[in-house]
């Protein structure tokens, strides 16, 4: 059906329209928790991100241990902070739809709770984020407004065979886990093509799939949240200043959310307000 071929109805006095791209997959989310985003990145943006990845992903194994000690404590499937990398991958976190949606949703001021590079391993191998979680895991209560997204940047199509991510649609609407019998009736895989974003409601639960091919299946992973929850590792920190002189990245990367370390520094911070 099309705008001049509008479905049938009776007894409808309320519709939601369609502006622009965002309302579309605003709708999707607030309806099924999950929407998928072309990104628009250009062949050559995909390919010089795939390459900082991989860059990214031996940088971390030579500052951290090596690839045994990784393995040892089961991250060696996931980059922690690519960003600290490769400036590249602000261009994924800052997407302008993506950051649209999201401030949307949620609100103006929106941060970066965490950006991973994720790795799902060939021939069926297991990996961490192949059990169904929120996103806020624990966590058992549904909000009027998501809380938290998820932006999945596709690096590789995701299909079937290689574990595209399953969803539940709707489940951020309801507190429980579904039972066994709802989820085998109702589960989808959220297909998509490399440069694409899987965007989720973070409360909807979601699990990675198996990859049944012979080729790894990678994403870069973007949580946003509102600036009441913590970061799953404390940005400013870890960047030591990187982005902060960019107006744009600073209060997204939650360079003015650090909780002050001192009755002074509080005060400090009331300066000027």
């Amino acid at each position: 059906m099309t705008e001049n071929n509008p479905v049938s109805r009776y007894g409808v006095r309320d519709q939601t329209t369609i502006n622009n791209k965002a309302d579309s997959h605003i709708e999707e989310l607030k309806n099924l928790g999950y929407t998928i985003v072309s990104s628009d990145f250009s062949p050559e943006k995909q390919k010089e991100i795939e390459i900082a990845f991989g860059a990214a992903q031996q940088a971390q194994a030579q500052s951290h241990g090596g690839e045994e000690y990784l393995k040892s404590i089961d991250e060696h499937n996931t980059i922690r902070c690519p960003l600290l990398h490769d400036r590249i991958f602000t261009d994924v976190l800052n997407h302008p739809l993506i950051i649209e949606i999201c401030k949307r949703m949620i609100g103006d001021y929106i941060i970066l709770n965490q950006q991973n590079g994720i790795i799902n391993p060939p021939n069926k191998a297991k990996y961490n984020q192949g059990s169904y979680h929120r996103d806020l895991p624990y966590q058992h209560f549904t909000s009027s407004r998501p809380l938290a997204i998820n932006a999945l940047y596709a690096m590789d199509d995701f299909t079937k065979e290689n574990g595209a991510t399953f969803v539940i649609p709707a489940s951020h609407k309801s507190e429980p886990f579904p039972s066994e019998e709802y989820i085998q009736k109702h589960q989808i895989q959220a297909e998509a093509k490399a440069g694409d974003f899987i965007v989720l409601d973070c409360m909807v639960y979601h699990s990675g799939g198996i990859n049944k091919t012979e080729h790894k299946r990678r994403a870069i992973n973007n949580v946003y949240n509102i600036p009441m929850l913590k970061q799953q590792v404390n940005l400013p920190n870890i960047l030591g200043g990187l982005y902060e002189d960019d107006a744009a990245l600073n209060p997204l990367l939650g360079y003015g959310t650090q909780v002050p370390d001192s009755i002074e520094t509080y005060y400090k911070s009331r300066e000027g307000k």
